[in-house]
């Protein structure tokens, strides 16, 4: 152990791993007693090993349009379970009382009548799209799918940082994360009971045929990706894949009288439930951008006449904007009338009166956001931005203060992480990944943590060079439910990356759709 922990320091915040330094928590000790006997040079085979079954499969993220192997630390971030009771619960109240929102907002609007929500909020959002109003999913589910970001304070308590309720990813490497942690870490695995996650397509695959159009009993489920060139397209082939269904291009839909087709070698074939991975922008050339080449014509009206099935919604970015985050402890209350188990992180409103005039002084000590940002892009951390940052992003502010919030710095939580040959404290946050089948949501065991990898960095996303960990949830003592156990199978067939692309059904694309693909890949990263 003193070789591996012998420079760590406990952090500002809350340390998950060690209440006193040496001292583990509980729920780390199985794992502690397995790195205690290691050496560095022991610990750092094994992360090689893993680094290489990640590249040998293709488990690719692109970074500035440049594919990488994912980086998996091989450290992982445990969580007990009456933890895990707390978020599971509280995410799932998150996304009903969202879903209600959706309905209400693209229907009655009755929240905006009572004054729950102003309405200039809603008529400023660029995410809220009235070409989708009036449309009625055939289960009144527009959340199929799920990612709520969590951090832990600096008493462990865990708060929402944001809402992802579009087209959320990181799904795949949660499930290719634990593969790969079996074969490296087998005996904390034999120790230790691991609540799984490889139902997580199966669970998808349920709620997506619940979603299926009335009358069809038999459905049949795609998923669109905007093709090889797009930053998450290994994800796609993966939940294709594990699903058992077709990973389509639009080029392999075509809509005729409403419905939805999919040229196949042996014809077309009717398609009632697409799980589009494409945003909205670019999902429809009839009502958004007309000059999509990667979108579907017509797909909105096929839904609207519920022929097919959108998961998710089209529509629902006006959920995910920040400002309308801060409204979802009232939407709890008054869509459920309960009290928000999960807490947000303090922010605040810098378009309602004075409240922009107190936080202009204080940009040095607060997070500001873009109420519009993915990925990570465009967030300033005012302690750790320079003077003509902070003096960029505050006009920026003072010009559209409804474009921007600002948070509380939240010294987030740490796990010990294998930075060259020893193990340092790196912070994290989580995103519980949820599927509404629309009688239960369920919350996938764990979820994706994102760690950043720089000391002190507080932008965990991937896509501005952060890493991730296995996130384990420990069962209960007396949980009879099955647990996560050490396997060494044969590798499964490489998937496709974008550097080995994998062509969909149709015929090969054009440059222009291979720029919309990239527009795709480098504007807007999810993870």
């Amino acid at each position: 152990m003193a070789d591996l922990f012998e420079e760590y320091r406990l952090g500002p915040g809350w340390d998950e791993m060690f209440g006193e330094l040496g001292m583990p928590r509980e729920t780390y000790e199985a794992l502690h007693a397995t790195l205690q006997p290691l050496s560095s040079a022991e610990l750092g085979v094994r992360a090689e090993v893993l680094a290489r079954a990640f590249l040998d499969q293709g488990i690719t993220f692109a970074l500035k349009g440049v594919e990488r192997p994912f980086p998996l630390d091989i450290v992982p971030r445990i969580i007990a379970a009456a933890e895990w009771r707390t978020v599971e619960l509280g995410v799932a109240q998150r996304i009903r009382a969202l879903e209600a929102f959706l309905a209400d907002v693209y229907g009655a609007g009755q929240v905006l009548a009572d004054g729950v929500v102003p309405r200039r909020i809603i008529a400023t959002s660029a995410h809220f799209l009235r070409a989708a109003a009036g449309i009625n999913p055939p289960n009144g589910v527009r959340i199929h799918v799920a990612g709520v970001d969590l951090i832990r304070d600096e008493q462990g308590a865990f708060r929402v940082l944001e809402d992802n309720v579009r087209i959320p990813s990181g799904v795949s490497y949660v499930m290719e994360n634990r593969r790969a942690m079996a074969q490296v870490l087998p005996e904390v695995f034999a120790a230790t009971r691991i609540l799984p996650v490889e139902s997580y397509p199966s669970m998808l695959l349920r709620a997506l045929r619940a979603a299926a159009p009335v009358g069809v009993t038999e459905p049949t489920v795609v998923v669109l990706s905007p093709g090889v060139y797009n930053s998450a397209y290994f994800e796609h082939a993966l939940i294709a894949r594990e699903m058992g269904v077709e990973l389509v291009e639009g080029r392999d839909l075509v809509c005729v009288g409403n419905d939805v087709a999919m040229r196949t070698t042996a014809g077309e074939q009717r398609v009632d439930v697409i799980y589009r991975r494409i945003d909205d922008d670019f999902l429809d050339p009839v009502h958004f951008r007309a000059d999509s080449v990667i979108g579907v014509a017509g797909l909105l009206n096929a839904a609207r006449a519920g022929r097919v099935t959108i998961a998710n919604a089209v529509g629902n970015g006006v959920a995910d904007d920040k400002l309308l985050y801060t409204y979802v402890p009232d939407l709890i209350r008054y869509y459920l009338d309960e009290e928000p188990l999960l807490p947000n992180v303090d922010t605040y409103r810098l378009d309602e009166p004075g409240v922009l005039q107190e936080v202009l002084p204080r940009v040095g000590e607060l997070v500001l956001k873009p109420v519009d940002g993915a990925g990570g892009a465009g967030i300033v951390i005012g302690s750790q931005a320079s003077a003509a940052e902070l003096a960029e992003v505050t006009a920026k502010i003072v010009a559209d203060p409804r474009g921007w919030i600002a948070q509380r710095e939240v010294k987030l939580s740490m796990v010990p992480t294998l930075i060259g040959n020893r193990l340092r404290g790196r912070h994290v946050d989580l995103r519980p990944f949820a599927v509404n089948d629309g009688d239960k949501i369920w919350v996938l065991p764990g979820g994706l943590t994102r760690v950043a990898l720089p000391e002190g960095a507080l932008v965990v996303n991937s896509s501005q060079g952060g890493g991730s960990k296995d996130t384990w949830v420990l069962a209960d003592a007396d949980d009879t439910s099955p647990f996560e156990v050490p396997h060494l199978a044969a590798d499964p067939a490489p998937l496709p990356s974008a550097s080995s692309p994998e062509p969909g059904p149709g015929a090969g694309a054009a440059d222009s759709q291979q720029q919309q693909q990239q527009q795709q890949q480098q504007g807007r990263p999810r993870c």
